[in-house]
């Protein structure tokens, strides 16, 4: 088996935030970033998948975003109440946040800067799809190709989570390593939808690898804030130019599957992959389907642009 050459995590400032970041594959192959979504950590692109990307001939990024994992942490932002909730979906308040989706696509492009990365891939998973999105709208000369998975436009006519996912993303956060362990099992059996064995097994380990790195609760709350403060991009991902690849569970339950058509049907070109019986995961037995479709989406955009 090829080794992946592999640079352990580093720091780097970036739009004046301190990021943590991780390189698997060779430095001359094709720039990929690979944005994870709220309260997640970067290792939650596991670091198989992470290899298994690289071994297609792909230089893998992961980080940490801003108020996550290593990467610096803000301060500010209460909690986010039911009432905010409840006047952002009926009367379209919008809720107040620290920072916006805008801001962490800076802390993207801001990375990439710091790398000498004129452009790269980008694939982003939940709100790291939203923040891929934002860097395709405003920075679209960094974006050699998209991939939006298991995200959304912001589109407040999309339907909303179902009352099972809504409630952990609510849920006060677990107060000893213990109840972290257990909350993190409870929550990925719930947002895989279905039984996976090999995942479930190492759910143990992954959330004992999260928690030693560090959790930061508020941060979380911030990053939500950020999403719901950040309102539609529907129309302005009219503008996008980069090809884009959309890919979608058809039992999500935390991101409406409508989330995903909606995103397709908003960019010009963009393909729609439905993986039946995906949920807001990537599982072990569908990482083959996932990365046969990033890797033939970004290799073939960057032989077009060849």
């Amino acid at each position: 088996m090829t080794t992946i050459a592999h640079r352990p995590p580093q720091m780097i400032r970036a739009n004046g935030i301190d990021i943590c970041y991780e390189i698997f594959g060779d430095e001359s192959a094709e720039p990929m970033l690979l944005i994870m979504g709220l309260g997640a950590q970067m290792i939650h692109w596991d670091d198989e998948f992470c290899e298994q990307l690289a071994a297609r001939g792909f230089r893998v990024i992961r980080f940490d975003n801003r108020d996550i994992g290593q990467s610096g942490k803000l301060t500010g932002g209460k909690r986010l109440t039911a009432f905010e909730m409840l006047r952002l979906r009926l009367f379209g308040i919008p809720v107040a946040a620290p920072y916006r989706l805008i801001d962490m696509a800076k802390d993207t492009v801001g990375l990439m800067d710091g790398l000498g990365l004129k452009s790269a891939h980008l694939v982003g998973a939940s709100m790291g799809g939203m923040i891929a999105q934002e860097v395709a709208i405003s920075f679209p000369q960094a974006v050699r190709s998209l991939t939006s998975i298991m995200s959304t436009t912001g589109n407040p006519k999309i339907p909303p989570p179902t009352r099972e996912a809504g409630a952990i993303l609510m849920a006060p956060p677990p107060r000893t390593k213990g109840e972290y362990i257990e909350r993190f099992a409870q929550t990925w059996k719930i947002l895989r939808v279905g039984s996976f064995p090999e995942d479930e097994a190492l759910d143990p380990s992954r959330a004992l690898r999260t928690y030693e790195r560090g959790l930061n609760p508020a941060g979380v709350g911030r990053q939500l804030r950020a999403i719901l403060a950040s309102g539609s991009r529907k129309q302005r991902l009219s503008t996008v130019k980069a090809p884009t690849l959309v890919i979608h569970g058809t039992v999500d339950p935390l991101v409406h599957p409508a989330g995903g058509k909606d995103t397709a049907a908003s960019i010009p070109g963009a393909k729609l992959l439905m993986i039946d019986g995906m949920g807001h995961a990537l599982p072990i037995p569908m990482w083959p389907e996932i990365i046969d479709a990033i890797d033939r989406h970004a290799h073939g955009a960057a032989a077009k642009a060849a």
